[in-house]
């Protein structure tokens, strides 16, 4: 983990390091960054006004700090918009109680007030339609069996140890077939399979005229609820009932009481929009030109999309607000770049990386075909930030062994800042994915997970609080470092061979859930 003697031929420039950890740490904007990400515009789920609302205020942002060229890239088709204004949820009979919850994207509102009985129907696959045929119409549907809830025994928050870290630097087993990736867990049903059940799902509740859907999320407890679509923005899908996630604990309560045959009634009040002219959606994009080497870019990323149960803070506005103060830092020390740097924050990464490979595909490969451009030879490197609040550790060197030494060089002023590591192994579920796939130098920093998959990720409690202020200016110094040495080194960074063409499958519709650790 330590740098040895080849990274030792790695120049540097240690009198900017230190610039920018003053400028990172002592004029930090990063968490102002992060309200106006969060608090201000809200949850930004690709297509919605609140998404929209977020870019535009990016590009000022940007603009203001003396970025040039900021601006919205429009991309698309995406599919149709969605957006909720309006959830309340109430249990009225036998007791009364505050139910935890949020809608599922891409359902509809209940039209007003609905208040109905609830029923206790598991369907889980498409055999199980006869049994309730007849029976749900105006009813609530709770869709999911009770999930037993256990004390923790673990903390929910987590930081890498030293000899987890040791574990992450070492190379997989050579026999191991396929990629490894720090995300974990595979579906019991392939992609085109799960959509084709989806539809039939969908188009049977409608049909047996289901009032409203409820789930307990896939995982969460003690006020979290994990959740994120329950319809799809395609235009030729059928549109479900009502749906909406609540907490396990309140789930558990409805369903021992119909167990025990006393008799329930639930109020809920969702008022949901689809816009269905929303067919593109945009990227930010915003650059600090170069000098002599000009035509030449490096380039800083993260996805600026959310899901809408909390305001998307650690998935992923903290990797946006990252890239933006590195923006920043390196235009307030007025640093000369060799190279231009550009910064993309993307649209799309949740329904699969969509964002950034559309603008791959626009500017550097098409990796169906993997016909090449002229600013594919040009490119330097892209760096992304998606694994939530946690400070850097380390780096992935999704296989490329040859920048291992040029790294070990870089991270080697911030080892007492925690960041020791340059993994060869690959990671998966985001954006970097997509300049990777092309043969550009695409990396992902190693982070501590913090409360990323106990708590955030994808949950109503994915907010602002959730933030560690200085896990944020660590790695904005380590972002603004990394880019500001690939600007102005004298090569570009070694790549790997370019892969084969990869026609496009089914399952490359959505990627791992992003930021797995």
């Amino acid at each position: 983990m330590t740098a040895g003697p080849l990274a030792a031929e790695e120049r540097v420039h240690l009198d900017v390091v230190n610039r920018i950890k003053n400028e990172a740490f002592q004029n930090s904007k990063v968490m102002d960054h992060m309200f106006q990400l969060t608090d201000v515009n809200g949850p930004r789920l690709t297509g919605s006004p609140g998404y929209r609302r977020a870019a535009e205020w990016v590009v000022k942002r940007l603009t203001e700090a003396g970025v040039s060229g900021a601006r919205l890239e429009k991309w698309g088709p995406f599919g149709k918009g969605w957006s909720f204004s309006r959830f309340s949820a109430h249990m009225i009979e036998p007791s009364y109680q505050t139910i935890i919850g949020f809608p599922l994207a891409w359902t509809p509102g209940t039209n007003g007030v609905l208040v109905a009985e609830p029923v206790m129907a598991v369907i889980r696959t498409a055999a199980d339609f006869p049994k309730w045929q007849g029976k749900l119409r105006d009813k609530i549907v709770l869709i999911d069996a009770p999930r037993e809830l256990k004390p923790h025994e673990k903390a929910a928050l987590s930081r890498y140890t030293n000899d987890q870290l040791s574990d992450v630097f070492l190379a997989p087993d050579p026999a191991q077939r396929g990629p490894v990736r720090s995300g974990t867990g595979t579906p019991t049903r392939s992609a085109e399979e799960a959509r084709a059940y989806r539809a039939k799902l969908h188009t049977f509740l409608k049909e047996e005229g289901v009032a409203l859907v409820l789930s307990a999320g896939y995982a969460g407890d003690g006020g979290t609820v994990f959740a994120s679509s329950g319809g799809t923005r395609e235009a030729k899908d059928p549109v479900p009932p009502p749906m909406a996630a609540i907490t396990p604990e309140h789930y558990n309560r409805i369903a021992r009481l119909l167990d025990q045959k006393v008799p329930v009634k639930l109020e809920f009040h969702i008022e949901a929009a689809f816009d269905e002219q929303g067919q593109d959606s945009w990227n930010v994009v915003g650059e600090i030109p170069g000098g002599k080497r000009k035509d030449e870019v490096v380039m800083l990323g993260a996805h600026l999309d959310s899901w809408h149960g909390g305001t998307g803070a650690t998935d992923n506005a903290a990797g946006s607000a990252v890239m933006i103060e590195a923006m920043r830092i390196l235009k307030a020390l007025n640093l000369p770049l060799d190279r231009t740097v550009r910064i993309g924050l993307w649209s799309g990464e949740e329904q699969g990386l969509l964002g950034s490979r559309a603008y791959v595909k626009e500017h550097f490969a098409d990796r169906e075909t993997m016909k090449t451009t002229e600013e594919h030879k040009r490119f330097a490197a892209y760096y992304n930030i998606d694994n939530g609040t946690g400070k850097i550790r380390g780096i992935y060197l999704q296989g490329n062994d040859m920048a291992r030494p040029i790294f070990e060089s870089w991270l080697s002023p911030f080892k007492d800042l925690g960041a020791t590591t340059v993994s060869i192994r690959n990671t998966g579920g985001t954006d970097h994915l997509s300049f990777d796939g092309v043969g550009l130098p695409g990396f992902q920093f190693i982070q501590d997970s913090v409360e990323y998959g106990t708590r955030t990720h994808h949950s109503n409690m994915d907010v602002y609080d959730r933030i560690q202020a200085g896990d944020m200016m660590q790695m904005s110094a380590i972002v603004a470092s990394f880019v500001y040495h690939t600007a102005m080194r004298e090569e570009l960074i070694p790549r790997k061979p370019l892969p084969k063409p990869a026609p496009r499958r089914a399952e490359d519709a959505k990627p791992a859930p992003s930021g797995g650790q």
